[in-house]
């Protein structure tokens, strides 16, 4: 669903760094996001709000949860919070010159984001997820990843095996594909896929999503954390856990 974009309603407030280093996905999303008489940039207690709609705190973040770890539990304790991340269900590898303008190429990234992806960054995170004034809004998003050129100048960086000759200057929205919101525990338990046994492992359920092993790992750890699923023994060397 569309959403109507708005002009900041606030008046300007002092930049922190958080603030100076936006780059182009968290605003336009933030642009997206936004309904007509949200206030965008609010300091709330030491911290910058990038959304207020009524008594709601709007978060986005765009990645690496474990950034907000001390940020979200001290705002939780007086405030209904939504934290909203975008998850790239599809990707356009787009090179550019080393003016961060003049496009040299572009290709599409054979990698497909998916819902089950936030697992990764909510292991960080994962007792938020109980507090009742906590919600997630997951979007998969179409973007671009804007990849520069270095110059000759630069020092090369090394990737792996070899030095590359770019680095990744930006990302920016193409547009909103869909989204999944989660207030309650309920929500999240709707991740576990609908055929597993009473009792199953993590490779029942990597195998029953079609994803990796890791992501269920990470699935079963944060689901333990909240009081989901419980250990209830083991099926050779495998844990197998159940629902509660």
């Amino acid at each position: 669903m569309k959403r109507a974009r708005v002009k900041e309603a606030n008046p300007p407030v002092k930049k922190t760094i958080g603030v100076l280093a936006e780059r182009s996905l968290h605003a336009a999303l933030k642009k997206w996001y936004a309904r007509p008489g949200d206030l965008t940039e609010v300091p709330l207690e030491g911290f910058h709000i990038d959304l207020v709609r009524g008594d709601l705190l709007i978060e986005i973040q765009t990645r690496n949860f474990y950034a907000l770890k001390r940020k979200l539990p001290k705002l939780l304790e007086n405030h209904r919070l939504r934290l909203v991340h975008p998850i790239a269900a599809e990707k356009w590898l787009v090179r550019v010159a080393a003016d961060g303008v003049t496009e040299l190429a572009r290709r599409r990234s054979p990698k497909h984001g998916t819902f089950e992806d936030i697992f990764d960054e909510l292991v960080h995170v994962p007792t938020l997820l109980a507090h009742p004034n906590f919600s997630l809004d997951i979007l998969l998003i179409c973007q671009e990843e804007i990849r520069r050129v270095r110059k000759a100048s630069d020092k090369p960086v090394k990737r792996t095996r070899f030095f590359r000759d770019w680095d990744r200057h930006d990302h920016r929205l193409v547009k909103v594909i869909d989204s999944r919101l989660i207030e309650s525990l309920d929500d999240l338990r709707a991740f576990l896929p609908s055929n597993l046994p009473p009792r199953f492992t993590n490779r029942d359920i990597a195998d029953a999503l079609g994803c990796s092993y890791p992501r269920a790992q990470s699935m079963t750890y944060v689901m333990r954390q909240i009081g989901i699923l419980q250990i209830a023994g083991k099926r050779g060397r495998s844990i197998l856990y159940e629902s509660l």
